[in-house]
């Protein structure tokens, strides 16, 4: 059967993918942020998923304001990454597992969620960014398929935490229920606090990071007891994207140890945050 091996959660600020692009790697405002990685590129190199399901939110490239599912999953063979605008080269693409994603799509429409399904996708840097963070070498990727998952952090209404908790509940059971031996990392993206406009642009909350950084290990729990309305009081208008960790972390259906976690302010306005647990049976 197929097994999640553990969980990663990471910013996706598009100034990294720039920053990556001009191997800004040593620059003083960059250095402290980049060298939180080494750990996590070291366990998966040890571990070698299969197959990595990676959940962020899309900025225009695939649904804009007047289509925005709540939820979509990927089911193509691969997935292309294009220009969004802000001067990032478009990356090779990702290949896929339909047949994975098919199962997952399956399985969670059958607990009640409903979903979009995308057998044509793009991915913009929420999902490339966390590839490049955490594969800057592709060549050591090996085989690594990808499945892109999309909740909406843009149009409201949006999901709230206990739902998006819910569906990495679902996630969860949904690859644990295939029946090929595939070793599985699930990785959250976006945030941690930011604001981009409006009279708080620039706004970061330490505390609440921090607090959602230590909560989501061993009490998450008590992250979905806060609403979206919460989130933006908290963490500014895309803080909400803390939804998309919470997803990741309800697909961790084991005992979770963290291995690693950094947090470093302020890159591009966000607190970046950085976490991997292990999934034990």
């Amino acid at each position: 059967m197929a097994r999640i091996v553990g969980g990663i959660t990471t910013s996706h600020i598009p100034a990294i993918g720039n920053a990556i692009a001009r191997e800004m790697f040593e620059d003083p405002y960059w250095k402290p942020f980049f060298d939180a990685y080494p750990p996590v590129r070291a366990w998966l190199d040890e571990v070698k998923p299969d197959v990595a399901i990676v959940i962020y939110n899309d900025h225009g490239l695939n649904f804009f304001l007047d289509k925005m599912p709540t939820f979509s999953v990927g089911a193509a063979f691969e997935y292309q990454n294009k220009d969004e605008g802000w001067g990032l080269q478009p990356l090779p693409p990702y290949p896929g597992d339909p047949e994975l994603s098919w199962h997952i799509i399956n399985s969670v429409v059958a607990e009640d969620f409903d979903l979009c399904t995308c057998q044509e996708m793009a991915v913009d840097h929420g999902f490339t960014v966390p590839m490049s963070l955490l594969w800057p070498d592709r060549s050591k990727m090996g085989g690594l398929k990808t499945i892109p998952l999309v909740v909406n952090t843009v149009q409201h209404p949006l999901p709230s935490p206990a739902r998006c908790f819910k569906l990495g509940q679902a996630l969860g059971r949904a690859v644990e229920s295939f029946d090929k031996d595939l070793k599985v990392v699930v990785i959250g993206t976006g945030g941690l606090s930011h604001q981009l406009d409006g009279e708080r642009a620039g706004f970061i909350n330490k505390n609440f990071d921090l607090m959602c950084l230590e909560k989501i290990v061993d009490d998450p729990e008590a992250l979905t007891k806060y609403s979206i309305h919460d989130l933006v009081r908290l963490a500014g208008a895309q803080g909400a994207e803390l939804i998309l960790w919470l997803v990741m972390r309800g697909a961790l259906t084991g005992t979770v140890s963290k291995l690693h976690s950094n947090y470093h302010i302020p890159i591009s306005n966000t607190g970046a945050g950085l976490l991997l647990l292990e999934n034990a049976t």
